[in-house]
């Protein structure tokens, strides 16, 4: 009896589920219209006011805490199908996104000039050469944003930044930056991280008690830093200014977690041979320029933007992704400066500037974030 029961209730089941879906495509049938609609009139696509009017409706309908909830989320939902739909049909007639960007079969490398920051032996120097050969013109200054400030003021074609580690995360001073400076990244590279304790010639590991590195480099190489607690741990700018430093110091009881290639720049000695614990460790770096421009066959596009500051405001944003079949490689979150608790988000996602999906999906970014920005396609 209780099989025959539960038989019955499935069919029910059944039979509403068939309905929901005649009405769903009905609804999105009247979607449809109201993009024709929109496309004469030039209206955008997102109505916060009017989903907001249509969400309290429906909800009001709904009986008990649970089935309002609920409710609130399926129409949520339905509404962003219905956006979709609807960016994805403006755009078949010509209403695509203006991204601002220009594609170009290769970037401009002849004359360039290229900043970094650090200096001489850094692992940003090593990625400037990797990706621009051995004999690039290549400069460094003190930090990371003096390298942005140097492209924005037209001494310098490119500049070479870290933006992630693949063992200590993100570079977190670098998000921030990209907000601040009106650059773009049209390329990046990855550099193999391979620290090593440097120390003066004739220094042995029982003489340390201070060691210099970068944060990240400290944090890279912490299990075996930690380890010897008699060390006092000092971040400083950069792996290989750290290296300089024991150089110039000539303090015996000083060391440094910077490359064996630094090492070999300054004249120090290899303590202590490649100290990371992960192995496989490997920085992603990227190239900054003041054109907006990106090359015929780029594969990624970072964008960073702002939502409402209000429940499923982030789910909504990705929802724009999801519908339109891109896939998201990375997503970061930064402190929005004055805003407490508020967060500006950072993605990468695979594809073109010239693909429909990226353009319907950033489209639909544009139109229901606070604000968005694309900071590069590579």
């Amino acid at each position: 009896m209780e099989n025959l029961d539960l038989q019955e209730i499935r069919g029910q089941l059944d039979g509403i589920d068939s309905q929901l879906v005649e009405l769903f495509e009905r609804r999105m049938k009247l979607c449809g219209d109201v993009a024709e609609y929109k496309i004469g009139t030039g209206k955008p696509v997102y109505d916060g006011a009017r989903e907001k009017e249509k969400l309290e409706t429906v909800t009001g309908m709904a009986h008990g805490d649970f089935n309002r909830q609920g409710v609130y989320e399926l129409f949520s939902q339905i509404m962003t199908i219905s956006r979709r739909l609807q960016y994805g049909l403006l755009a078949g007639h010509g209403q695509r996104l203006d991204t601002g960007f220009t594609m170009v079969e290769e970037l401009k490398r002849d004359n360039a000039r290229i900043v970094y920051q650090g200096v001489e032996g850094a692992y940003s120097h090593a990625a400037a050469l990797q990706y621009f050969g051995d004999d690039a013109d290549v400069y460094h200054v003190p930090s990371f944003e003096d390298a942005m400030v140097e492209v924005e003021e037209g001494r310098a074609d490119y500049a070479v930044l870290p933006i992630e580690n693949s063992s200590a995360g993100a570079v977190s001073g670098n998000y921030d930056n990209l907000v601040m400076h009106n650059l773009y990244i049209v390329a990046e590279t990855q550099v193999s991280v391979n620290h090593a304790l440097l120390g003066l010639k004739g220094a042995s590991i029982s003489d340390i008690r201070r060691v210099y590195s970068h944060p990240q480099a400290l944090m890279q190489c912490s299990r075996y830093l930690n380890a010897n607690r008699q060390w006092t741990q000092f971040s400083v700018e950069n792996t290989a200014g750290a290296a300089k430093k024991i150089l110039e110091d000539q303090d015996i009881a000083q060391a440094a977690v910077a490359s064996e290639t630094a090492g070999k720049l300054y004249g120090l000695q290899v303590l202590e041979h490649g100290i990371n614990h992960d192995k496989d460790n490997t920085t992603r770096f990227i190239i900054l320029s003041k054109s907006p421009v990106y090359r015929q066959g780029a594969g990624k596009v970072s964008i960073c933007f702002e939502g409402l500051h209000k429940s499923g405001s982030l789910y909504n944003m990705l929802g724009n992704l999801i519908y339109n079949n891109v896939n998201m490689l990375m997503i970061e979150s930064r402190p929005i400066v004055g805003r407490s608790w508020e967060y500006r988000f950072f993605v990468d996602v695979e594809g073109s500037l010239g693909d429909a999906a990226i353009q319907n999906a950033l489209k639909g970014i544009s139109e229901e974030a606070v604000s968005m920005r694309i900071l590069g396609n590579y």
